[in-house]
């Protein structure tokens, strides 16, 4: 059983920063792919970004995130960070972090067995 702690959400002005982090357990955390996804209010969850273990790690970003997101891992920690700059209102929305991918489709929801229980981050305009 994997288990995913998410923190580090909260309320920020529109061009602000946060940090999210995901703390794992119960799982080799260095070797194992994770991701991020958001849900907005009466929307569907939507991938964010993902680190893939294939040759190295492998981080991948959802285009509307491209040059605003970045993604870094303490494996010390057994946690993986989503640093989000440049924050736009459009942003504000629940994000969950993911684990235990099952298949290539790592943009998926379905593809993974495991997540956290969520952070909310709202961005004010």
């Amino acid at each position: 059983q994997v288990n995913l702690v998410e923190s580090g959400g909260g309320l920020v002005q529109a061009g602000g920063s946060l940090r999210l982090s995901c703390t794992a357990s119960g799982q080799t955390f260095k070797t194992s792919p994770m991701a991020w996804f958001r849900q907005a209010p009466g929307k569907e969850r939507e991938f964010v970004a993902a680190a893939i273990t294939w040759s190295g790690l492998t981080t991948f970003y959802a285009d509307f995130v491209k040059g605003r997101f970045t993604l870094s891992r303490d494996n010390n920690k057994n946690t993986e960070y989503l640093q989000m700059n440049s924050l736009k209102p459009e942003d504000t929305a629940v994000y969950y972090c993911a684990a235990g991918l099952s298949s290539g489709a790592y943009r998926e929801t379905t593809a993974y067995n495991y997540w956290g229980q969520g952070t909310q981050v709202t961005v004010s305009s």
